[in-house]
């Protein structure tokens, strides 16, 4: 399939007269949050007058209390080979060995693989992939170990993968270090330093047709304790596999966007690729645990993206690299391309049921960009 297919310049505002998003869309929430349905009505019945002047909040049919604004039908995750719900908890570890001097080895193996995508019901695109997804896989791993990726180039285009992080020159992923052809592999090796919330993509030529073409994904470096005596338990609330850690509901979201016709301006939105994913499917939360996310933006062709948190706020650690919170008690924050950082909340003292998030440039939340959180209590 071409690159830069002739499919003219609708604009992102012509696909969504033609039908790419629209009001009163035929799939709705699987679930509904009671405080927000009518009692004793039928919710397909359409509006109940007694009901809706009894509670004027309520929703007249699942879906409808945040207008309903969402594409008509449902992507198929077998088809493409990847679900926004798991990926959202799939951390890749690789595989690890003790070095001689008793630091631990971890290796990924990526690869680099041409495939069409849905990314919104029946619009496909033409995607690079990492891993055979978008986003690519996301990597963690330990501060102080040593990180080997081998990585493979089965593309149809010279690739590499550039980590933000610390290494040498010879491991940065640009053309005359870890840059690859068609058929090549590179491996690069450096230590997993500074711990935080951070991201690897392709760095070829044109740069941002590799970034927007879907080459790009999560890299997270989780804090030694040992390393952080003065802030031991907040580290190991970070550190994977810790009891500290296990208390937490930790989630991967990456915020991307697609130019479907190829005009330098996007027409699809998403967290995780699939656009409203998460309205499709609420993500659920027990409010008993703490929520930790990892949110990384690789949006091109916008100059910033956002995220907003409906009736809650939280802690945001910028890159992640700090222990103690860069902003307290906020309910929205802005990034620019590459930027990424941690976002803790908790709705323990909340009533249960469905709480949004999405960009607050409502053009990107109409295009895709919303989500629920599905709230509940202990046995809801």
């Amino acid at each position: 399939m071409s690159d830069d297919p002739d499919l003219g310049n609708p604009g992102r505002r012509a696909l969504l007269v033609g039908g790419l998003v629209a009001a009163g869309g035929a799939v709705a929430l699987a679930r509904t949050a009671s405080s927000q349905s009518a009692p004793g009505t039928d919710p397909m019945a359409g509006h109940d007058m007694a009901a809706m002047q009894a509670d004027p909040y309520a929703a007249p049919m699942p879906g409808m209390a945040h207008g309903n604004m969402m594409t008509v039908g449902r992507v198929d995750h077998a088809r493409n080979g990847f679900d926004p719900a798991p990926m959202l908890t799939d951390w890749y570890l690789g595989t690890t060995e003790t070095l001689p001097d008793g630091r631990t080895l971890r290796t990924f193996e990526v690869s680099a693989i041409d495939r069409e995508i849905e990314i919104a019901p029946g619009i496909f695109f033409p995607a690079w992939t990492f891993n055979d997804r978008v986003p690519g896989p996301a990597l963690r791993a330990k501060e102080g170990e040593r990180l080997r990726i081998i990585f493979s180039n089965n593309g149809s285009h010279p690739h590499s993968m550039h980590f933000h992080g610390i290494h040498s020159a010879r491991m940065d992923g640009v053309p005359g270090a870890g840059l690859i052809g068609p058929g090549e592999e590179f491996v690069y090796e450096f230590d997993a330093k500074p711990f935080g919330c951070h991201l690897y993509h392709c760095h070829a030529l044109p740069l941002k047709r590799h970034m927007h073409k879907g080459m790009y994904g999560l890299f997270v470096i989780d804090p030694d304790p040992a390393r952080h005596p003065d802030h031991a338990t907040v580290a190991a609330s970070r550190l994977l596999g810790t009891p500290e850690n296990a208390e937490w509901q930790e989630l991967a979201m990456v915020m991307n966007a697609f130019d479907t016709n190829f005009d330098g301006a996007n027409e699809v939105y998403a967290v995780n690729t699939i656009a409203h994913a998460y309205m499709n499917e609420p993500i659920r939360i027990d409010k008993t645990r703490p929520v930790r996310v990892y949110l990384v933006n690789v949006t091109e062709f916008d100059p910033i993206n956002s995220f907003h948190l409906h009736a809650n706020f939280f802690n945001y650690f910028d890159t992640g690299t700090t222990l103690t919170p860069t902003l307290q008690t906020v309910d929205l924050i802005m990034q620019c391309q590459a930027q990424r950082g941690i976002l803790e909340f908790s709705f323990a003292d909340h009533e249960d049921g469905m709480y949004m998030f999405h960009a607050h440039q409502s053009e990107f939340t109409e295009l895709g960009w919303v989500g629920h959180f599905d709230v509940r209590g202990p046995g809801a």
